[in-house]
């Protein structure tokens, strides 16, 4: 009689340490994917950040033909910087990057032609400037 009751104390025991060690392993699971999940969407939103500075210079560029120099703008939890050079002629250089966070993208486009129209050659993100 005795030993009944104790192994369905121990079977009681073993099946929830089993439960818990289950639910453990989901919460675990689930808290990295939220973590990789928040992280693409700073990245998205970096590039999306880098682009923007990228259409800003090509703004100023339009406004003022002969533009060069640097420009940053703050939009929703980031920011972007830009920089214009000259690379002679109606040739420029825009190197653009986006922060969200620790998060940074980094967005070049290089432009052969300015007047009447500018002509993007590339557009690329990149990982150094």
């Amino acid at each position: 009689m005795k030993s009944k009751g104790y192994i369905a104390l121990i079977t009681v025991l073993v099946i929830g340490a089993v439960g818990v060690a289950i639910s453990t392993s989901l919460l675990l699971l689930g808290l990295g994917s939220s973590r990789s999940s928040f992280a693409l969407e700073q990245s998205n939103q970096a590039k999306a950040l880098a682009n923007a500075c990228g259409e800003e210079a090509l703004q100023q560029i339009r406004d003022s033909t002969p533009f060069i120099g640097t420009g940053n703008l703050s939009l929703g939890q980031g920011s972007c910087t830009y920089t214009v050079t000259s690379q002679g002629g109606q040739n420029r250089t825009i190197t653009s990057s986006g922060t969200v966070g620790v998060i940074v993208r980094k967005v070049k486009i290089i432009l052969d032609k300015i007047t009447p129209n500018i002509n993007i050659t590339s557009w690329q993100e990149v990982a150094d400037f």
